[in-house]
C-alpha cells in the first residue's frame, strides 16, 4: 500500500507541493482557510508525517521568532519560578539562533479573540512561529492561540488538541517528600494548596500524588487534611489556613504539611512562626520547585525542578511541532530532585 505523502494531499486538492509543505508547517504565507483545509484532508488520509523530525537552525538560516506568554504580571515576581524557565528558554534559542519575545499577561483577562489584543494582533502576520505558554491560561485562550500557531505549554496540560506539554513529574516527586516525612516518624500528614483564579490543576496532580503516597506508605487519609482542595471555588485565606494548620495540629495531631509549592511552603512556615508554632519543632512542613528562600527564612525540604532543563525541552518540542503540527501530542515530564532542608524533623514525643 502507497505511503501517504505531502505530493498525494497537493494532487487530491490540486495545490502545489510546497503549499502543503507549508500549510503542514504553519508557514505564514498561507492562509488559515487553506491551512485548514490542507489540515483536514491530511488527518482523513492517514499522514502521519515525521514526528521526529526536528527543525535544524543553521547560521544561514532566515529569522524566526517564538513567544513566550506568561501567565501572571510583570511585577509580580517574588517566588517564582518563570526566571528559571525563561533563562533555559533563553540558552537553547540561542544555539538554535531563535529570537525570543516575552510577553507577560494577566491570565482572568487575557482575551487573544479580542481584536484590542495587541498582542494577538501579531499571530496571524507570523512575526511568531510559535509560542511557549508558562502558567495556566483559560481552556478558551489557549484553544484560540493554539489554532493560529504551534504552541508548547510549561507546568500545565490542555484540553486543546496539539498543545504539547513540559511538565514536572510531580507523583514521584511528592512520594519522595511523604516517604521522608514518615521515616522520621510522621503518621498524621496533611496537604495544602492556595486558590487561584485560572487553573491550578498543577496543585491538584500534586494532591493527587500526596494521596497516593499516603496510600503507598500505609498512612491515613482524611480530606479534612487537605485544605483548599474543592470544586466550591471558596478558598481559605492565608490567615484562615494557618488558623486550620494549627487547629489540626493540636485538636488532631497533624505534625506535618506538604505543600503543593515552596511559595506556599515559605508563608506557612513565617505565618506557624508568627503565632508562635515552631517549625520543625512543632510541626514539619515541605515545599515543591525548589527555590532559594526568602531572606532570613530557613530553607524548606522540597523538590528541586530542573526549570532551566524545562525551558530547553520546551523550545525543542516547540521547534518539533512547527516542522509537524500533526504530529501526536506529547506530554514529557521532567523529574526533580530531592533536598533536604530546615523545615522537617521528627514530631514530638
Amino acid at each position: 500500500m502507497r505511503s501517504v505523502n505531502q505530493q498525494l494531499i497537493a494532487d487530491k486538492l490540486k495545490l502545489s507541493r510546497a503549499t502543503v509543505s507549508r500549510s503542514l508547517a504553519n508557514h505564514p504565507s498561507i492562509s488559515e482557510a487553506t491551512r485548514a483545509k490542507v489540515l483536514r484532508v491530511a488527518a482523513t488520509m492517514g499522514y502521519k508525517g515525521k514526528p521526529d523530525l526536528i527543525l535544524r537552525r543553521g547560521r544561514q538560516s532566515k529569522p524566526m521568532t517564538i513567544g513566550v506568554l506568561i501567565g501572571v504580571p510583570a511585577q509580580d515576581v517574588a517566588m517564582a519560578t518563570f526566571p528559571f524557565i525563561l533563562q533555559g528558554i533563553w540558552e537553547r534559542a540561542r544555539a538554535e539562533r531563535l529570537t525570543v519575545d516575552v510577553c507577560y499577561e494577566n491570565p482572568a483577562s487575557f482575551d487573544p479573540s479580542s481584536k484590542r489584543n495587541k498582542l494577538v494582533g501579531s499571530i496571524p502576520d507570523a512575526e511568531w512561529r510559535g509560542a511557549i505558554l508558562i502558567y495556566p491560561f483559560t481552556e478558551a485562550s489557549v484553544a484560540t492561540i493554539s489554532k493560529r500557531i504551534s504552541s508548547v505549554a510549561v507546568l500545565e496540560s490542555y484540553k486543546a488538541p496539539g498543545v504539547d506539554t513540559i511538565d514536572t513529574d510531580d507523583s514521584s516527586g511528592i512520594l519522595l517528600l511523604v516517604q521522608r516525612l514518615a521515616a522520621i516518624g510522621h503518621r498524621r500528614i496533611g496537604f495544602l494548596t492556595w486558590g487561584y483564579p485560572v487553573g491550578g490543576r498543577w496543585s491538584v496532580k500534586r494532591f493527587g500524588g500526596y494521596a497516593e503516597a499516603l496510600l503507598s506508605c500505609g498512612l491515613e487519609f482524611r480530606p479534612e487534611w487537605a485544605l483548599n482542595i474543592h470544586k466550591s471555588g471558596t478558598y481559605l485565606s492565608s490567615d484562615e489556613l494557618v488558623d486550620r494548620v494549627i487547629s489540626l495540629l493540636l485538636r488532631e495531631n497533624v505534625t506535618a504539611w506538604v505543600c503543593a509549592a515552596d511559595h506556599q511552603a515559605y508563608r506557612l512556615v513565617k505565618d506557624l512562626l508568627t503565632r508562635g508554632i515552631r517549625v520543625p519543632q512543632d510541626c514539619s512542613v515541605t515545599g515543591f520547585d525548589g527555590l532559594p528562600p526568602p531572606l532570613g527564612m530557613p530553607a524548606v525540604t522540597s523538590i528541586q525542578v530542573p526549570h532551566g532543563d524545562i525551558g530547553s525541552s520546551a523550545v525543542s518540542r516547540l521547534l518539533g511541532r512547527i516542522v509537524d503540527p500533526n504530529s501526536v501530542r506529547r506530554k514529557i515530564l521532567v523529574e526533580g530532585r530531592f533536598v533536604i532542608g530546615e523545615t522537617t524533623a521528627p514530631p514530638r514525643s
